[in-house]
């Protein structure tokens, strides 16, 4: 070897800010596995042991490996979307607005869910951090700060969803939908029907779209000069054993409402259950209105009224905007709210006379 040449290999074995590479040859040696091992684990493949990824992925990211960055002007060809869980309607129709903008683009999906499992955030980020990614989008989802800045550290741009409180990272694109208009259309018709006791189930109070909902059904009351009663709102999840329970709240009180509004329709479909269990008809004793216009509500017993909130044009704009952020192209407006449609079907009708 001639001089000098082994602090060649020294330099070349550090990144431009200084931190020692690591290999896969040297993951690998260290796992005590072979290097074809190594590599399914940074690529996502699913034929190792879990011990053995454990191990891997740890080691991973200890040692802060990352995958080579590919050639300047060249892209992933993937996008991840993480959900908090991926057992609701609601979540198909995202995916499936996303998948249609992504395929039309040549890029892949990867869907995640990260709330249910310990440790299962961490393990998406040690994921994307081995294979790449040309954004994120996070529905109804909250990352730890750590992990924020690690996709600010990877470079990896962000789109959010029904942001869970404020936007997780403060430069990140927001899609929405009109939820206090959506809110307020669906109670205003109850109360043009003749309903003054409307029960309302919410969704979870640490997502913004639930506290919209909630508060343009306070809003719809109050311009009616209708007294809100804190008995008619019940807590709920947006599933559909909330409605359930929620509904078996309402009509417990000692004086029940006369109508339902539901913050979702899962939870609407689990209120009518209720009320079918209690030998109450829909809508000749009780009113239900759920919100989201998931495609089964419209064959269910009666047909659901509800408000439809354009959920798959939610994820094809999100997945639009991060395709732009990957080109660097700002996108028009930092928080985009679709608009939200009241849908009248057979669910709803004016109260029983006494």
């Amino acid at each position: 070897m001639v001089a000098g040449e082994g602090a060649r290999r020294k330099a070349e074995a550090r990144s431009p800010d200084g931190a020692v590479k690591v290999t896969i040859t040297e993951i690998a040696r260290e796992a005590g596995v072979s290097v074809p091992t190594v590599s399914r684990v940074v690529n996502g493949r699913s034929d190792v042991s879990p011990a053995t990824r454990a191990r891997v992925e740890d080691l991973l990211h200890r040692h802060g490996y990352r995958r080579r960055p590919a050639a300047p002007g060249t892209r992933a060809a993937l996008l991840d979307l993480v959900f908090n869980d991926l057992d609701s309607p609601w979540a198909v129709e995202i995916i499936r607005g996303v998948e249609e903008v992504a395929h039309e683009a040549g890029v892949g999906t990867v869907v995640s869910a990260i709330h249910d499992r310990a440790g299962a955030a961490r393990q998406w980020m040690t994921n994307l951090r081995a294979r790449a990614s040309d954004g994120v989008i996070l529905v109804t989802s909250a990352l730890e700060p750590g992990l924020h800045d690690e996709l600010r550290h990877l470079g990896v741009p962000l789109a959010v969803i029904d942001p869970a409180g404020r936007s997780p990272v403060a430069e990140a694109p927001t899609v929405g939908a009109t939820n206090w208009a959506g809110g307020m259309a669906a109670t205003e018709h109850l109360l043009q029907l003749g309903h003054r006791r409307i029960g309302f189930i919410e969704g979870p109070p640490r997502l913004l779209c639930s506290r919209a909902r909630l508060d343009g059904y306070r809003a719809a009351l109050d311009a009616a000069r209708v007294a809100a009663d804190g008995d008619l709102v019940v807590p709920g999840d947006f599933y559909p054993e909330s409605g359930f329970v929620g509904a078996g709240r309402l009509l417990d009180l000692p004086e029940p409402p006369t109508a339902i509004f539901a913050a979702s329709d899962q939870m609407a479909l689990g209120a009518i259950e209720a009320l079918r269990r209690r030998g109450l008809r829909v809508p000749q004793d009780m009113s239900v209105v759920g919100f989201d216009d998931l495609p089964e509500v419209r064959w269910s017993s009666p047909p659901l009224t509800t408000v439809r909130q354009p959920l798959s044009d939610m994820g094809k704009l999100a997945a639009r905007m991060l395709l732009d952020l990957a080109r660097d192209v700002e996108p028009a407006a930092p928080r985009v709210e679709l608009a939200t449609e009241l849908v009248v079907r057979a669910s709803t009708a004016p109260p029983r006379r006494a």
